[in-house]
C-alpha cells in the first residue's frame, strides 16, 4: 500500500493519496490539486477515484477539476446528491485500489451525508488497517453537528445521528485501526482538536473526551452547547462542492492597478484588502483597508470576514504575496480578485493621498496605560472560552466574528487598545475599528499570551458578550 497524508495548515486539513498496484484515490482535496497529480505520477499511478467523505462546508475542494485532468471518477455519500456526475456510495459499498479495498460506512452526524472509508490492504489482512473519518471522528474531538441547520436538521437532531456512527460504527473497528480524519487542531468544523494528524482507535476510545460519554442524551447535550460561531462562507462553500468549483485557471487575470485606479475604485466599494503583517499594516495603510496577514489563519478569517461575492484589491509586499493571496481565497470560494497595487503602498503617502496608521503596543506599554486609569477602551476579540480563561483586567470580550455587528458597545472616540491570543487577531480587528472610524487604536503585539508570561493580573469570569 502507498498511503500519504498531504496537511495544510491554514486551513488544519488533511487529504490523502493511497495507491496500490498502479491505481491510486485521492481522499478529501483542497482546491489546488497540483499536488496529487505530481505525487502520482511520481509513485507511477493513476488516480481512479476522488473520494470526498462530505460535503466540505470550510473549503472549496478540487474534485471536479482533479476529475477533469486525470479521468477519475468522483465518488460521494449517496445522500450528498452533488449535481455533476458521480459515484454515489451506500454503506457497505466497496472499491477496488490493486489489493486495496475501500469500504464506505454511513457516518452521519457532522453532515447527513458523511462517509467513512476503511483501507484494507489483503496482501496483509482481511481486516481493515486505516479508516478516513472526515469530519465525523477527529484527534481528541468529534465533529460538530450545528453546520446544516439550514437543510431542516437540529443540532440535536444531528448529534444524535453522530453518537449513533462513532458507536454502531467506528468504534466497532479494532483498537489498532489507524485514524486519519480530514481535519487538525485550529479548524473550525470541531471545538478541541489533537495538534496530531493521526491516531488509533484504541487511542481515541482511552482519550477523546466526546467517547467517554457513553449516555446518548448527554452526549447530545454536550455537543449542542457553547459551539463557536458558524462562519458566513461555511453553507456558501458547501453549495459549491455540491456542484463542484471552477478550475483555478479559470479565474480571471489578475491586474496590475495605479495609485490612481485603486483610489477610484476603493470609492466605488471596491475592498482593499491587506495581506502584509499587522506591523507593516499599521506603519501604513490605504484608509478603508482591511489587513487579513498571510502568516495566519488567512483564509478562514477572509472568508469569515468578506462577502464571497466582494470585489476585491490586493495590497502585499511583492507579486508572489499576491498570487499566494488569491490561491488561499480560493480555497475558500473568493475568487472576486479584480486586481493588485502596483508599486509600494508608501507610493501612496507621496501621492498625497491619505495614510492610516495603526500602532503597535507591547504588553508593558499597556499595562502601564491600564495602570495610569488613563481614558482606554480594551476590546479583547478572542472567541469567549478563550476569555474566561483568563483576560487583562477591563478587557471587554466581543468575538472577531462579531466584532462589526457588536459596534454599538464601543466608543469610537475613546482610544482602543485590541487584544487576542497572540497579536493576530487583534491586528484583523484594529483594521475593521479603523474602516469604521475608531481614530486612536493601538494593536496589542504577543497578546493575551504575552501578558500572561509578564506575569500581569489577569481575570477570569463570564465573557461579556456571548453571542
Amino acid at each position: 500500500m502507498y498511503f500519504k497524508q498531504f496537511y495544510l495548515g491554514c486551513l488544519a486539513h488533511a487529504s490523502y493519496l493511497i495507491g496500490s498496484e498502479g491505481e491510486a484515490a485521492v481522499v478529501d482535496p483542497q482546491r489546488d490539486v497540483e499536488q496529487y497529480v505530481e505525487e502520482a505520477e511520481k509513485q507511477n499511478l493513476k488516480i481512479k477515484y476522488i473520494i470526498e467523505t462530505h460535503l466540505h462546508a470550510d473549503f472549496v475542494s478540487g474534485h471536479c477539476e482533479l476529475a477533469a485532468r486525470t479521468g477519475a471518477e468522483i465518488v460521494f455519500g449517496a445522500k450528498a446528491n452533488a449535481t455533476f456526475p458521480h459515484l454515489a456510495m451506500k454503506d457497505g459499498d466497496e472499491l477496488k485500489l490493486g489489493k486495496l479495498a475501500l469500504k464506505v460506512l454511513e457516518t452521519p452526524g457532522h453532515t447527513p451525508e458523511s462517509i467513512s472509508i476503511t483501507v484494507t490492504d489483503t496482501n496483509i489482512s482481511n481486516e481493515p488497517q486505516k479508516v478516513l473519518t472526515g469530519d465525523t471522528l477527529f484527534i481528541g474531538d468529534v465533529g460538530r453537528p450545528d453546520l446544516v441547520g439550514s437543510k431542516g436538521y437540529t443540532a440535536q437532531v444531528m448529534a444524535g445521528m453522530l453518537y449513533n456512527s462513532l458507536h454502531e460504527k467506528l468504534l466497532k473497528l479494532p483498537d489498532t485501526v489507524e485514524v486519519y480524519p480530514a481535519h487538525g487542531a485550529g479548524s473550525l468544523c470541531g471545538r478541541s482538536m489533537s495538534k496530531e494528524t493521526s491516531s488509533t482507535i484504541g487511542e481515541q476510545k482511552k482519550f477523546n473526551y466526546a467517547l467517554k460519554v457513553m449516555d446518548k442524551d448527554e452526549f447530545v447535550k454536550m455537543m449542542t452547547v457553547d459551539l463557536p460561531e458558524v462562519p458566513a462562507y461555511f453553507p456558501k462553500d458547501a453549495e459549491i462542492n455540491r456542484s463542484g468549483a471552477k478550475a483555478l485557471q479559470e479565474l480571471p487575470k489578475l491586474l496590475a492597478m495605479t495609485l490612481e485606479e485603486v483610489n477610484k475604485l476603493s470609492q466605488q466599494g471596491h475592498l482593499i484588502l491587506d495581506v502584509r503583517p499587522a506591523s507593516a499594516f499599521g506603519a501604513g495603510n490605504i484608509p478603508g483597508s482591511i489587513n487579513i496577514g498571510l502568516s495566519g489563519q488567512f483564509a478562514s478569517w477572509a472568508g469569515t470576514i468578506i462577502s464571497l461575492n466582494t470585489p476585491i484589491i490586493l495590497v502585499a509586499e511583492n507579486l508572489e504575496k499576491i498570487n499566494e493571496a488569491v490561491t488561499r481565497l480560493a480555497r475558500v470560494g473568493i475568487e472576486n480578485v479584480k486586481g493588485y497595487l502596483d508599486g509600494e503602498i508608501f507610493a501612496w503617502d507621496k501621492a498625497n493621498l491619505d495614510v492610516n496608521q495603526v500602532m503597535q503596543i507591547t504588553v508593558s506599554d499597556l499595562h502601564s496605560q491600564l495602570e495610569e486609569k488613563a481614558n482606554l477602551q480594551l476590546v479583547d476579540v478572542r472567541r469567549p472560552a478563550e476569555y474566561q480563561t483568563g483576560h487583562a483586567p477591563s478587557a471587554i470580550n466581543i468575538q472577531l466574528a462579531y466584532l462589526e455587528k457588536e459596534l454599538s458597545k464601543l466608543d469610537a472616540e475613546r482610544p482602543t487598545a485590541i487584544i487576542c491570543a497572540s497579536g493576530y487577531r487583534s491586528g484583523i480587528a484594529a483594521s475593521l475599528l479603523a474602516r469604521n472610524g475608531f481614530k486612536q487604536l493601538y494593536n496589542v503585539v504577543g497578546g493575551t499570551t504575552a501578558w500572561i508570561n509578564a506575569n500581569y493580573p489577569t481575570q477570569q469570569q463570564a465573557a461579556a458578550c456571548t453571542k
